[in-house]
């Protein structure tokens, strides 16, 4: 399969004629063919209003069917093999063994919604039986199920060319909620995009299914997202990228004349607490693998370890030389695109200005133009306090040691951060009794509680949470991986003393579908 420079509207291949866009090597800061046309208006109306117009049989296909056809985009996406990987490392500058990683998570992740379609447990279905005989009145007939939302706009995210990108989590839980999807490609990846549209494509022409079930639109700036969301006929946005970015569209979803919810997975500095006497038994150890995690892909993963924060102590001084000695022998690598590298070195200079942050490890010379070389600064936690903000992501490889004076100091800065996608606490058994003060207001601040692990990496499975708080989330009720992130896409309906044959299958009395349900306060497959 070639890269075309093409977008994909339903079933066609269309060259965009708003303006051309190259991607860009950043090993080398080459511009990479094709030449890709940029998409405007137009190409953003035909792909929505054939989302809308295959959202009444999509939603309404077989679960089998659905899940049939879920399977197939991960067969057809790993079909794509070594075509997929060479372009995807050319793109972004990851190495091979990570982006064949990814491309076995994403096919992984669309096969577990395959399952969870035909599970059925996303319907929430539910029934309550008529009862004529109730007083002081008669119970209606009522039943209930959760129904897709309608066409769903997917934005590529900038750190996972594959993995949360055109076939991702937020592509792979509309798909299972019975969305059409129209998808944006990261201008940072468009090869990659096109690529992994066109396997999706495929799947949809394969298994029969109206045209809109899938697009993917290519552009250049502010002004294609913004089409996206004003959409009328868009039901739903999902993005993944910075506060800004996803602020922005969130507010924009909200000011149509018909609001949409935008669900954005937007920033987290992921704080690693170490309570003391976990700092008294393994300073060295933590100190090491923390700089292994931070400096993992470039520093520039949602999940990177961007906070230490630790009670003046035995095992403090020797913390704070590890750290030191082990990030002076990291080298430099490579990040995925200018704009990602610009940011970096701002944030970086950010902190360097800010009254009472002090540098006091730095990792080797960077070796190219848009490498990435790793800082460690420190604070005093009563400057912390003072402006909270100080312990704002800096995506990529940079972090900060809060230095506590007191227990009391270190929970008053968990009290009062920002909302986290993730919190790990490293504790011993002597740390127990600190720790049930603590947990509670890392509870409140976070999505995801880790102990004694680090939390870079994350398992896709039905218990998973990838969200949290403001701002790490724009909703917090929600996850955009596991399972439940099917449920950012549907809604709930009641039918009301429906006669039998004009119920949805989930709710008819011989239950056809086999799903568990609630009936009468009884769950069961009855």
């Amino acid at each position: 399969m070639q890269v075309l420079g093409e977008m994909l509207i339903g079933r066609e291949s269309v060259r965009g004629g708003q303006a051309e866009m190259r991607a860009l090597n950043p090993s080398t800061n080459a511009p990479i063919a094709p030449v890709f046309g940029a998409g405007g208006a137009a190409e953003v109306d035909r792909a929505c209003r054939l989302a809308a117009a295959a959202f009444d049989s999509y939603s309404r296909i077989t679960p089998q069917l659905r899940a049939r056809f879920l399977d197939s985009i991960a067969e057809n996406l790993e079909g794509l093999g070594d075509t997929l990987v060479t372009r995807c490392v050319a793109e972004t500058g990851l190495p091979a063994e990570r982006v064949s990683g990814e491309i076995a998570w994403t096919a992984g992740q669309l096969r577990m919604f395959a399952r969870v379609v035909v599970r059925g447990l996303w319907r929430s279905a539910t029934i309550d039986s008529a009862d004529p005989n109730r007083q002081p009145l008669p119970r209606v007939d009522l039943r209930m199920q959760k129904v897709p939302l309608g066409p769903v706009v997917v934005f590529g995210a900038s750190n996972f060319p594959i993995l949360y990108s055109v076939a991702g989590g937020d592509t792979a839980s509309a798909l299972a909620s019975g969305c059409p999807v129209v998808a944006k490609a990261h201008p940072s990846h468009l090869g990659t995009s096109e690529l992994v549209g066109r396997a999706i494509q495929k799947a949809v022409a394969d298994n029969g299914l109206h045209e809109g079930v899938f697009s993917l639109i290519i552009g250049d700036g502010n002004p294609i997202g913004e089409a996206l969301v004003d959409h009328p006929e868009t039901k739903a946005v999902a993005f993944t990228g910075s506060e800004a970015g996803g602020m922005a569209l969130v507010r924009r979803g909200l000011m149509r004349a018909q609001p949409i919810p935008v669900f954005a997975e937007m920033t987290s500095a992921n704080p690693h607490f170490v309570l003391p006497a976990a700092l008294a038994a393994r300073a060295d150890t933590f100190a090491t693998r923390f700089v292994e995690q931070m400096v993992a892909s470039v520093g520039q993963m949602c999940l990177t370890p961007g906070i230490i924060l630790a009670v003046d102590g035995p095992g403090f001084d020797a913390l704070r030389s590890t750290l030191r000695k082990t990030l002076a022998d990291t080298p430099s690598a490579t990040m995925l695109a200018r704009n990602i590298h610009a940011n970096f070195e701002r944030g970086v200079e950010r902190l360097r200005c800010s009254t009472g942050v002090t540098e006091f490890a730095r990792g080797a010379e960077r070796a190219g133009v848009l490498n990435g070389r790793a800082y460690l600064f420190e604070v005093d936690a009563k400057a912390v306090l003072d402006d909270i903000q100080l312990l704002d992501e800096v995506f990529g490889p940079s972090a900060i040691l809060v230095h506590c004076q007191s227990v009391d100091e270190m929970l008053a800065v968990a009290g009062a951060m920002r909302g986290q996608l993730s919190t790990v606490v490293h504790l011993e058994p002597a740390d127990h009794e600190l720790a049930h003060r603590l947990l509670p207001l890392v509870e409140a601040k976070t999505g995801r509680i880790v102990i004694n692990a680090f939390s870079n990496m994350v398992e896709i499975s039905d218990a998973q949470v990838h969200g949290g708080p403001f701002p790490a989330t724009s909703d917090p009720r929600f996850t955009a991986v596991g399972s439940t992130a099917i449920d950012r896409f549907l809604r709930p309906v009641a039918y009301q003393n429906f006669p039998h044959e004009l119920l949805p299958p989930a709710l008819r009395d011989d239950n056809p579908l086999g799903l568990w349900r609630l009936r009468d306060d009884v769950p069961g497959s009855a």
